[in-house]
């Protein structure tokens, strides 16, 4: 009899790991890492470019004092996207996420505006440091979307999981994960229309 409990015990054991190992919950906390990771590198490439944009400015200022609205719309754009606290937290928001990408999408169409300014000052083109700044930024904005496609692979894997059987029901019940937000094309249609061109 105490063998037959002995042998009915290991087995339940047995059965309680096996049925552990399907659940998914050692893979949703990597995962659940994983976001959270690609996601500080995602934060980390918008304050580098954060960082360069007073030296961009002071040099713009410099060749292009009385290009006022432009120079001060991008410090206003770049204080409004530093400005937004951003937490892990805010990966389980879609509000908050969609402020962070509209502030941070707001600073690009300031930057490009500032941008577009050399081409009425050739002087300013010419300076090396303008230049220099220039290249910095372009280079942050590849590692802004290298950033951003390995977020959103990360998240992509997340969610599966989340909504996968029977990860899922670790998920909900056992965990209370919920799907995370992902980026976003702020207009679909005109991402979609092809660009006309004129010779």
């Amino acid at each position: 009899m105490g063998r037959r409990i002995s042998t009915l015990a290991t087995i339940v054991i047995i059965a309680g790991f096996a049925g552990l190992s399907g659940c998914g919950y050692n893979d949703l906390q990597g995962l659940d890492e994983d976001t959270k990771a690609a996601w500080s590198e995602v934060v980390n490439q918008y304050q580098r470019r954060a960082d360069l944009i007073p030296n961009l400015v002071a040099t713009v200022k410099g060749y292009a004092a009385h290009e006022k609205d432009t120079l001060e719309g991008v410090v206003q754009a770049r204080a409004q996207a530093t400005g937004i606290q951003v937490t892990p937290e805010t990966l389980k928001d879609p509000a908050a996420f969609e402020k962070f990408q509209q502030a941070q999408a707001g600073l690009t169409s300031a930057l490009g505006r500032l941008i577009a300014i050399a081409e009425n000052y050739p002087n300013l083109k010419a300076d090396q440091n303008f230049r220099d700044l220039q290249s910095q930024l372009e280079g942050t904005e590849n590692r802004i979307a290298v950033a951003r496609k390995r977020y959103i692979d990360r998240v992509a894997e997340y969610n599966k999981m989340v909504r996968y059987f029977p990860t899922n029901l670790t998920a909900k019940f056992l965990l209370h994960m919920e799907e995370k937000p992902n980026f976003t094309v702020a207009d679909e249609k005109a991402v979609a229309k092809p660009p006309e061109v004129k010779f």
